[in-house]
C-alpha cells in the first residue's frame, strides 16, 4: 500500500484536497471500487424497472456485475452475474425478464431465488447441492422506490449509514418522506456517460462555489447560489426560490402541481441530498430528481438521472420539459466541468492538490471519509 503524505494546511482560510493522483491512479480506484463501492450500499435499479415477476435488470457494482430481479412471489432478489459452473455471464443483455436464468455456455439454470434446478445431465449428480450451487447472493433492500445492495459479508447498517446521511443533511428522516419519492413515477430518464473520476462529480455536486459561473439559469431560479454556498454546507436548508419564480423550470414558469405531502415550510425551496457514495437526490415542490452514479474507471463515470413527479402528471402526458430542462442544462454544465477538470489531474502543479475556499470546505470530510475507507 502507497501511504501519501499529508499535506500540510495551508494559512487562513484555504484547506487543502486530495492530491492529483488519487483521481488518476488505477490502483487507487480499484482499492475504492474493494473497499468503497463494493462495501456500502448502492441506489443501483429503480423498483418499477421490474415491476413483475420474472423481470431482472443487470448493474456494475464497483468490479462486480449485479443481476437484480424479482421473484415470483414479488420479491426483490441480488446476485452476483457468474455461472457456478465455469463462471459465464448468466445475464448477457442489460434487462429482461423470464422464468428462470439461463447461462447461454452449458445451460445451467437457475430459478429466480437463484437455486440451481437444472443442467444437462444434473440428475446423474446425486450429489449436487442446488442450494449450495445457486447463484452467489449480495444483499438487497428496496428504499425510496429504488433497489439497494450491498457486496460486503457484512453490511453497514442501512439506518446508519444511509439514512443517517438524510439525517446529516435534512436533520430528520421525515422531512424527505414528505415527498413520497417511493409512490412518485418516472417522468423522464436521462443518461450521462462522463469523461471522470468519479470523485470529482461528487465533490461538484456538493458545492455551489461554482453556481454563478456556470449555472446562469439555475441561480436565476435559486438566486442565494450565486453567493457561493451550497443548501448541502448546512443542515435542513433549503434555497428559496427567487421572489419572480413560480417554479423549477428553465424559465422561471409554473411547473405542476405541489407534491400532496410536501409542508408548508418547503414550498418553493430547493434540497439536496448526498447518499455516499452514489446517489444525489434534489428535493423541489413539484418534483424530485435523482441521480444514480456509476464509477466505471478511473476516468469514467455514467450517470443516470430520474425525473419523478405525482402519478397522475405522468399518467395525464402531462408537459414537464421545462422542469426537466433546467436540471439537464445543469448536469451538461457540470459534466463539462468535471470533464474539463479531469485532464489536470495528472499535471504536475496538481501532484499535491488543490485548495478548497471556505464555501466547499464541507468537501474536506468527504476526502477524509474516502482516505478512511481506503486505509490511509
Amino acid at each position: 500500500m502507497i501511504i501519501e503524505p499529508v499535506a500540510r494546511p495551508l494559512p487562513g482560510s484555504l484547506e487543502p484536497t486530495l492530491p492529483g493522483r488519487w483521481y488518476t491512479d488505477p490502483t487507487i480506484f480499484a482499492r475504492e471500487q474493494a473497499a468503497i463501492l463494493e462495501a456500502s450500499w448502492s441506489c443501483v435499479v429503480r423498483s418499477a424497472d421490474i415491476a413483475r415477476p420474472g423481470d431482472w435488470e443487470v448493474a456494475t457494482v464497483g468490479r462486480e456485475q449485479v443481476i437484480v430481479s424479482r421473484n415470483r412471489r414479488g420479491e426483490v432478489r441480488a446476485f452476483l452475474n457468474v455461472c457456478r459452473h465455469r463462471g459465464m455471464r448468466v445475464c448477457t443483455e442489460p434487462s429482461g425478464s423470464s422464468r428462470s436464468l439461463q447461462c447461454g455456455y452449458h445451460a445451467w439454470t437457475y430459478d429466480l431465488d437463484g437455486r440451481l434446478v437444472a443442467a444437462p445431465n444434473l440428475t446423474r449428480m446425486p450429489d449436487v447441492d442446488g442450494a449450495r450451487y445457486g447463484l452467489v447472493g449480495v444483499h438487497v433492500r428496496e428504499w425510496l422506490g429504488y433497489v439497494w445492495v450491498c457486496l460486503a459479508a457484512e453490511p453497514p447498517s442501512f439506518s446508519e449509514t444511509v439514512l443517517g446521511e438524510v439525517v446529516t443533511r435534512l436533520g430528520d428522516v421525515r422531512n424527505l418522506d414528505n415527498y413520497g419519492v417511493d409512490g412518485i413515477a418516472l417522468g423522464r430518464r436521462i443518461t450521462y456517460d462522463v469523461a471522470a473520476n468519479w470523485k470529482l462529480v461528487i465533490e461538484n455536486f456538493q458545492e455551489c462555489y461554482h453556481c454563478a459561473t456556470i449555472h446562469p439559469e439555475l441561480t436565476e431560479v435559486l438566486p442565494e447560489f450565486a453567493e457561493g454556498w451550497a443548501a448541502q454546507a448546512y443542515v435542513n436548508h433549503g434555497a428559496a426560490f427567487g421572489d419572480e419564480v413560480q417554479g423549477f423550470t428553465v424559465d422561471g414558469s409554473a411547473g405542476t402541481a405541489r407534491l400532496p405531502s410536501v409542508a408548508a415550510e418547503q414550498d418553493r425551496r430547493y434540497y439536496a441530498v448526498t447518499f455516499r457514495p452514489n446517489v444525489f437526490v434534489n428535493l423541489v415542490p413539484d418534483h424530485v430528481v435523482l441521480h444514480r452514479m456509476v464509477p466505471l474507471a478511473v476516468d469514467r463515470t455514467r450517470v443516470v438521472c430520474d425525473w419523478l413527479f405525482a402519478p397522475e402528471v405522468v399518467a395525464a402526458g402531462t408537459d414537464v420539459s421545462a422542469s426537466v430542462e433546467l436540471f439537464h442544462r445543469v448536469n451538461v454544465q457540470d459534466f463539462d466541468a468535471c470533464e474539463k477538470t479531469q485532464p489536470s489531474m495528472s499535471s504536475s502543479a496538481y501532484a499535491e492538490g488543490g485548495v478548497l475556499v471556505p464555501a466547499e470546505h464541507h468537501i474536506g470530510e468527504f476526502h477524509a471519509w474516502v482516505r478512511d475507507a481506503v486505509g490511509e
